[in-house]
């Protein structure tokens, strides 16, 4: 039965849907405690350094402006670590079944899951080509305007939430997502060097083509993963991240063989180029999805957005501060007016909420 909800920071009321993702989703959420709380704040602080820290990575692996490694490789090796990780962590989960319980490593419940779960196969196709273009626009951009321009992001998660899951959101909502693209736009101003090419093409050409697919890609991924987790509610979140990253390696490792088709054998060596920074990267990146899966399952994918423009503070001091990029007045005003956008998209309780939700279930694993 459809309600309304009062937003405690600007007193908008919005209906709440009666349909809903998953029947196992809805009792979940009535049934969360609040003393999660001060966990909820240290995931999303986790995340936020996280994410922060991934345009660094990427940055520090340059070699006079590229690298010596293939991209895809990065990515197949971090999904192997999450694939790895999943395992190991389902081993666990399933020596506390108790009696009476459905048992996990079972061939039936694995072939089963596998049949329900089939849909992440979608995000993770999406995903291994999101990964790519992360190294990609850090031939364009420095580390703090990657992770600006990626905010914009959240406006194309709020459409696709609205059409794809019958999302609803205030007006005043509306506006801070028209107040998001002011802030982007404010930091971009005269961000691109006169002249400068990249790939063989002008920026401007270019960065534009990279940052739509950059913004569009991992958008459609999000939602994709979160309905596909939700729906699956019962099914155990390290099964389910099993089947995405599995599906994320393969695609990953099609990516490789078809870079050694085109540029030849030599190509495919996974390893060539990589050093401790590559290797910090992997692991970064490999945390960084794994928590991911927590928020799309029991949270919200804009709450996690949410979390991941916080990063973006974090990423333009660290970038100031280790490469002696400079934080330009347009940066600032640019963080600022997002950082009040943001805030608007999240003071209704239901965003609020949500982040009660990501970690109730930890501490059941």
């Amino acid at each position: 039965m459809s309600g309304e909800v009062e937003c405690s920071v600007c007193h908008a009321k919005v209906a709440v849907p009666a349909a809903a993702v998953s029947k196992a989703y809805d009792s979940h959420r009535s049934t969360v405690s609040s003393r999660q709380r001060a966990l909820n704040v240290l995931l999303v602080s986790g995340d936020c350094v996280l994410a922060g820290l991934q345009p660094i990575l990427v940055y520090m692996c340059k070699v006079d402006g590229k690298f010596k490694f293939s991209p895809v490789s990065v990515n197949f090796l971090t999904e192997i670590t999450k694939v790895i990780f999943a395992i190991i962590m389902l081993f666990f989960q399933a020596r506390r079944v108790k009696v009476g319980e459905k048992p996990l490593l079972t061939v039936s419940t694995f072939v089963q899951a596998a049949r329900n779960n089939v849909l992440l196969a979608v995000p993770a196709f999406l995903y291994a080509i999101n990964n790519y273009l992360k190294f990609t626009m850090q031939l364009y951009f420095n580390p703090a305007t990657v992770k600006m321009l990626g905010n914009l992001k959240v406006l194309i998660i709020a459409v696709l939430l609205k059409v794809l899951l019958r999302r609803r959101f205030s007006t005043i909502q509306w506006e801070a997502l028209a107040l998001l693209l002011i802030g982007i736009s404010v930091n971009q101003l005269k961000s691109l060097p006169e002249g400068s090419t990249a790939l063989g093409l002008p920026v401007a050409a270019g960065a534009y083509l990279y940052t739509l697919f950059f913004i569009t890609v991992p958008a459609l991924a999000s939602v994709y993963n979160e309905k596909a987790l939700k729906s699956q509610f019962d099914t155990s979140i390290y099964l389910q991240n099993l089947f995405l990253y599995g599906y994320g390696a393969i695609f990953n490792f099609l990516g490789l063989v078809i870079t050694a088709l085109i540029q030849g054998p030599r190509s495919f060596h996974i390893l060539e180029g990589h050093s401790k920074a590559t290797m910090f990267l992997i692991c970064n990146n490999a945390a960084q999805g794994i928590l991911s899966s927590f928020f799309f399952k029991y949270a919200d994918t804009i709450l996690k957005k949410y979390s991941s423009t916080i990063a973006t503070i974090f990423t333009g001091i660290a970038s100031a501060i280790l490469f002696g990029h400079t934080l330009t007045i347009n940066f600032v005003l640019g963080i600022s007016i997002v950082i009040i956008s943001m805030h608007q998209v999240a003071c209704l309780p239901f965003f609020v909420d949500s982040i009660i939700e990501v970690t109730s279930t930890l501490t059941c694993f």
